[in-house]
């Protein structure tokens, strides 16, 4: 006979708080079906309020007398939340050096945090019974409509959802009438359908896999080589190169033994056509993750893909923590995106955190790119990740090349030099499209004085106002204030002001007077508000009739437009001068990706690049010899710098209203980590505190200490030990601080 484990005396619950450690409580009430256990949710008072916490610990002790423990008020889960997610949270919030109540609470759906079940919602489902099957037309005949419905049910094996019924003009007085006879019959299914489907039909008959050229095959049998162990790839394949079809055929592989792929993708934008792709291709459930779906969609796709039934889950950062019944594959496409990295709370890295989790679970990883990060590629070229080059592309034509403009010395409409217009005007004339590629909203970034050299400055930042047309306004895009336009100035009080340079108004304006005849097609983050707005713009460039597109990075990541054969780039110097040591890599980059829009389908494409420096070594590098050469020359820079990827970095931030209190923290901190590390002889540096390269922002003042190491554990023992000190720092209750472990940018 099993002998019973007593209940625990004492739960160590994890609630939303900053405050890093758990909090103890008395357990009350019935305990849940399967007793006390970690990963089960539960309300608690905490101080004044109830919150939603996890139990991490059932332990028989606590540091407090067991009467001063506050009871649980409720436990809201029958069994424990998924396994693989309590451990991907607890490994975040150690790696991140953040509270592990917040990284719960982050990781899951709005709705768990409320405290609604773990359950996705289900649809009702009409189908024929054995005697509606055998029944003959005659038997309804006094019933015409019944007999309609009982035909149409007939025509469709497994059934149909009472919704799509009731959208053909049926009743629901029908179908209980036919259901009362004993000819239909109904019953409830996921909203999400069936998980295990025959080895047989897990392609779709309209999008059989593609044919792979010699470069595609070799990579996919690679990948193929240990599907049963973690087997880190890196596909470096140029744009157009067909990185997506190894990744429809590996999933294809991994979904046929009967496990599931996990697919990332970097921007909300690219997810539509993603999931398009892939529900064309599979007969089995693809659900998303990302910032656009409701909370019942999210909780819907994650119930899913944590019961199983979901094989394929495509999402964008925050999808990584999505539990997987069955874990077979990670894929991370576009890896070296910047948007894989949270840049405020929790800072966690998607990429990496794909790493970890795919080594947990020993299972494949796929990193593609045809730009990849620097990390990735030090790692595939010391053969810690595999390396598979895709240098072809599906097409016959070659990747275009960069044609470096110079702007020096030139008249501009709209950023844009007369060359370069005359090459828009001969496209445009062969019935092509062209891509005109300028990192920067607005009308202008700023407004002018002419008389006095006033610019519009923001009263909030250290940045100057981008001046806007539709609606006119002067907007800061770091704090989102607004401001009227001036009638005069306010310095000077002249009405001579003008706007100074280009945004993707000012050259969308532009070129819808220079080519009246030709839709243009102005595609930022203002003109796409509205929910569908991008895709429905994108499906108009698709139908192949010659436009022009006006865009930002939006329009650079993964979008296969077969009828753009021009690109141009408006101003390609921007990022390559700031004082990011990352600037050139991210740069360079973001480059290649927008000139990859080029010549993808029947006909070569070019690119031209506008810049005041077509002599820069670095530029010139990328133009005549592609991204892999600068790649190399940028590691060798990167490792002589002793900079990330040959050493990890992490950044203490901290911002007041009150420069003065922000400076007194900051110079506390940095004094007391360095008396700290000398006492251990620790080979990580301290640097700073020193102004964020904004030091002003959203009115408040920012300031930044910088750790570095060559080893990876040296660097988190003093952040450990630096955020200790903060949290007992009387002062840092009156400063926002935060840790940014391998920081992306030191913005």
């Amino acid at each position: 006979m099993p002998i019973s484990t007593p209940p625990p005396r004492v739960l160590g619950v994890a609630v939303p708080s900053p405050l890093r450690r758990l909090f103890d409580y008395r357990p009350a009430g019935a305990p849940p079906p399967g007793g006390w256990a970690p990963g089960l949710r539960v309300r608690v008072p905490f101080g004044r309020r109830e919150v939603v916490g996890v139990v991490m610990e059932c332990r028989e002790r606590s540091e407090l007398p067991l009467a001063e423990l506050r009871p649980v008020a409720a436990c809201l889960d029958a069994a424990p939340l998924p396994a693989d997610w309590l451990w991907l949270c607890r490994f975040t919030a150690r790696y991140y050096q953040h509270s592990l109540g917040d990284t719960l609470h982050q990781a899951m759906p709005v709705l768990l945090r409320q405290g609604r079940a773990l359950e996705g919602r289900t649809r009702e489902r009409w189908q024929l019974t054995a005697a509606g099957r055998d029944a003959p037309p005659e038997s309804l005949s006094r019933a015409p409509r019944q007999a309609e419905l009982l035909a149409m049910l007939a025509q469709h094996p497994h059934g149909l959802a009472a919704q799509a019924i009731l959208a053909q003009s049926f009743s629901r007085d029908q179908l209980r009438a036919l259901a009362a006879k004993g000819l239909v019959a109904s019953r409830e299914e996921p909203l999400t359908a069936r998980s295990r489907p025959d080895a047989d039909q897990l392609l779709a008959e309209p999008a059989p896999a593609l044919p792979l050229n010699r470069e595609q095959a070799t990579a996919l049998a690679a990948l193929h080589e240990r599907l049963e162990a973690y087997h880190p790839c890196l596909l470096e394949g140029v744009t157009g190169s067909g990185k997506t079809e190894v990744y429809l055929q590996l999933i294809e592989a991994v979904v046929g033994r009967g496990r599931q792929a996990l697919v990332l993708v970097p921007e909300i934008g690219l997810t539509p056509q993603t999931l398009a792709r892939f529900r064309k291709r599979f007969r089995v459930p693809v659900v998303a993750l990302h910032s656009g779906l409701t909370d019942h969609e999210r909780l819907d796709a994650w119930e899913a893909a944590a019961s199983g039934r979901a094989p394929i889950v495509i999402g964008t950062r925050s999808a990584i923590f999505t539990p997987l019944a069955r874990p077979g594959a990670i894929i991370v496409d576009e890896e070296h995106d910047g948007s894989y990295k949270q840049q405020d709370g929790l800072r966690y890295h998607a990429r990496d955190l794909a790493v970890a989790r795919a080594h947990h679970h020993g299972i494949p990883l796929l990193l593609g790119s045809a730009t990849p990060s620097l990390e990735s590629l030090a790692k595939a070229h010391s053969g810690e990740w595999r390396h598979l080059p895709l240098t072809r592309r599906a097409t016959r034509h070659a990747p275009a090349r960069l044609e470096l403009i110079d702007l020096r010395g030139r008249p501009r409409q709209g950023g844009l030099i007369p060359p370069v217009l005359d090459a828009i005007r001969e496209t445009l004339g062969a019935g092509h499209q062209v891509l005109v590629f300028i990192n920067r909203r607005g009308f202008a970034p700023t407004l002018a004085c002419h008389a006095c050299g006033w610019l519009a400055e923001c009263d909030a930042c250290d940045a100057r106002m981008t001046l806007h047309r539709q609606p006119p306004l002067l907007a800061c895009h770091h704090c989102d204030r607004r401001r009227a336009l001036p009638n005069s100035c306010p310095q000077c009080g002249s009405i001579d002001l003008r706007p100074l340079g280009s945004g993707t108004e000012r050259t969308e304006e532009t070129l819808a007077g220079l080519f009246p005849k030709v839709p243009v097609h102005r595609i930022d983050r203002d003109s796409t508000r509205r929910r569908d707005a991008f895709e429905q713009a994108l499906a108009e460039v698709r139908r192949g009739e010659p436009c022009l597109l006006v865009g930002t990075q939006m329009l650079a990541k993964g979008h296969h437009l077969p009828h753009v054969t021009l690109v141009v780039v408006v101003n390609a110097d921007a990022g390559l001068y700031a004082s990011d040591f990352r600037a050139l890599e991210q740069s360079a980059q973001l480059l290649v990706q927008v000139a990859g829009r080029a010549g993808r389908a029947a006909h070569p494409g070019r690119v031209l690049v506008q810049t005041m420096h077509p002599d820069d070594p670095h530029l010139r590098l990328l133009a005549e010899r592609g991204y892999a050469a600068l790649a190399e020359q940028l590691l060798a820079e990167r490792r002589a710098a002793a900079l990330p990827p040959f050493r990890f970095l992490a950044l203490l931030r901290l911002e007041s209203a009150r420069e003065e209190a922000a400076g007194e923290l900051a110079r506390r901190a940095a004094a007391a980590l360095r008396g700290w590390l000398a006492e251990r002889e620790s080979a990580v540096e301290c640097l700073g505190p020193v102004p964020a390269p904004m030091e002003r922002r959203q009115g408040r003042y920012h300031l930044q200490v910088m750790l570095s190491a060559e080893r990876r554990s040296a660097l988190h023992e003093a952040c450990a030990w630096l955020t200790a000190w903060l949290e007992a720092a009387p002062e840092a209750r009156r400063t926002r601080w935060s840790l940014d472990i391998d920081p992306q940018t030191l913005s």
